[in-house]
């Protein structure tokens, strides 16, 4: 039986989440939040490239192709790439609350191994909400949708501000991003987790 630890449990005051009337419809690929996101960039060479697709309620689908860059063990995905798949899966949840958050918790599984050339097929959910806390929870399976668990995951999200990634990031990336003539890339480099 699988526990997860007290920090990832919400309160008893914990509200369901509500998608946002603005969040991408169900289906539609919300792409990347930013080109040199490790997770869902696409000019990062030996990034995952993970894909997420917006999925009904405050859920979403990704998926992720097992490279060679991404082993650890020979022929196996690296349980810490696997990790940030399903972070990056998780922190993309919060485009469907229309809200900037953080990566607080994140508390991994590793079922079975995943091998190179493998796809990841990540599913994920908003648990609940509680003030500026958002509980979510993910899963990782191989061979297709209901294939067998190989990853999964509970994490914590805090909301922050724009001023978080302003004051904490390098300058030059900040600048690059904020001076970006295209408003919706300038806004969407801010919205999920770093």
């Amino acid at each position: 039986m699988r526990g997860t630890s007290a920090a990832l449990q919400p309160p008893a005051d914990a509200t369901a989440p509500v998608r946002h009337p603005d969040a991408p419809a169900p289906g539609e690929l919300l792409g990347a939040h930013y080109g040199q996101c490790f997770g869902c960039g696409d000019e990062q060479p030996h990034g995952l490239h993970l894909q997420a697709r917006a999925g009904e309620g405050v859920s979403l689908t990704a998926e992720f192709t097992v490279k060679a860059a991404h082993q650890g063990a020979p022929g196996l995905a690296h349980g810490g790439v696997l990790a940030t798949a399903l972070d990056e899966t998780l922190g993309s949840l919060t485009w469907l609350l229309r809200t900037i958050a953080v990566t607080g918790r994140l508390e991994t599984d590793f079922v079975r191994p995943v091998p190179v050339g493998a796809v990841l097929h990540l599913q994920a959910e908003v648990t609940a909400v509680a003030g500026r806390k958002i509980y979510a929870s993910a899963t990782g399976r191989v061979g297709g949708p209901d294939g067998p668990l190989a990853v999964r995951a509970d994490a914590l999200f805090v909301e922050v501000k724009v001023d978080h990634f302003i004051d904490n990031g390098r300058q030059e990336e900040i600048q690059a991003a904020m001076n970006d003539p295209d408003q919706v890339r300038r806004a969407r480099a801010f919205e999920v987790n770093p």
